[in-house]
């Protein structure tokens, strides 16, 4: 049984278009991020779904799990065990042969898994920031008042100055 391996865009990103035509990745929230690391991750632990069967499939699963677990990574602290070790294992290279390579595959879904379950104890719901607190957005009716104020005090002002 041959797994299919086609990457679901909707499944990691969602685009949608910019202002010139083009396509552009907006943020997705970690909740998608999670459900997407672990659909891919049952993939590999699954009881139910087979080994891969060549060298090709075992690399892209590995990876779909990289790409995970750097989508993921900005989620948790930098100093997370569980984020060092999927970088660890993320960047050392699939081995060529077959039961090394499925194994590195295994312990690469296993240390996917554990970065989703500390994603969702950390339980933000943004990237983790790298600079300071940020200034919270103000609504946009409160920035639509203070336009109207700023132009009727114009106005006013302009009326009020006598005519020659």
């Amino acid at each position: 049984m041959r797994l299919s391996l086609a990457l679901r865009q909707d499944a990691c990103q969602r685009v949608a278009p910019s202002r010139k035509g083009r396509t552009a990745a907006e943020p997705v929230s970690q909740r998608d991020q999670a459900v997407a690391a672990a659909e891919t991750v049952a993939l590999v632990l699954d009881d139910s779904s087979p080994l891969p069967e060549t060298h090709a499939d075992v690399e892209d699963l590995a990876q779909r799990l990289r790409g995970h677990i750097n989508r993921l990574g900005a989620m948790v602290p930098k100093q997370a065990p569980a984020l060092r070790r999927a970088q660890q294992l993320g960047s050392a290279g699939v081995p060529d042969d077959y039961m090394p390579s499925r194994v590195h595959l295994v312990r690469l879904a296993e240390a996917t898994q554990d970065l989703v379950a500390t994603v969702e104890d950390h339980g933000t719901g943004r990237a983790m920031r790298q600079r300071g607190p940020r200034w919270r957005t103000p609504p946009i009716n409160l920035l639509r008042g203070a336009v109207f104020a700023v132009a009727f005090a114009c106005l006013v002002l302009a009326a009020s100055v006598p005519r020659t």
